[in-house]
């Protein structure tokens, strides 16, 4: 089964993905909904439910911490494009250390991470086809677009369909500093 670990956004931050989407000059890109958009930790492509689920119902130990969302790029980084995306600018550091939290869990229960480099982002559309010159003059200028509070991650079950993705929330865990007794 297809699962992955996500960041859930407040409805403030989906609001403003909405109106970057319409803002957004950018032919020949289809936009994800933004009810369904989240931060990804971690993606597994095969894995049973019942493995993961319970990992997930506990706490990380983490403290809750603010983002904000600004800033456009796109992927790959060059060549044709592929994905539109928003970027952070405060709370980089702290989505990467939750990530590497998630990372750890999940190699724990035999779950490889993903071979590839972290890189926090909103995905705001993809391209299905495209070419190079194609490629959009991007703002990497990290106005912010708006602020948000992580306290919990949840483990979703993606199903695919031609409508497009569900994604089904299977478990979370909060961000709980625990304190060790001496």
């Amino acid at each position: 089964m297809r699962m992955f670990v996500a960041i859930d956004l407040d409805d403030e931050i989906k609001d403003a993905i909405r109106r970057e989407q319409r803002s957004a000059a950018f032919p020949h890109v289809t936009f994800v909904n933004p009810r369904q958009a989240h931060l990804t930790l971690a993606f597994m492509a095969d894995v049973a439910p019942d493995r993961v689920v319970p990992s997930f119902e506990q706490p990380i130990d983490m403290g809750a911490f603010d983002v904000t969302f600004g800033g456009l790029g796109v992927f790959p980084p060059r060549g044709a494009p592929r994905v539109l995306w928003l970027g952070l600018g405060e709370g980089v550091r702290e989505v990467t250390a939750l990530q590497q939290a998630i990372a750890d869990r999940l190699q724990s229960l035999g779950i490889a991470p993903e071979d590839r480099v972290f890189h926090p982002h909103l995905t705001l559309g993809r391209w299905r086809r495209s070419r190079p010159s194609d490629r959009p003059a991007v703002s990497a200028d990290a106005t912010s677009i708006g602020r948000m509070t992580v306290d919990h991650v949840t483990l979703y079950e993606s199903r695919l369909s031609s409508e497009g993705p569900t994604h089904i929330a299977r478990a979370r865990a909060a961000l709980s500093v625990t304190s060790a007794t001496s």
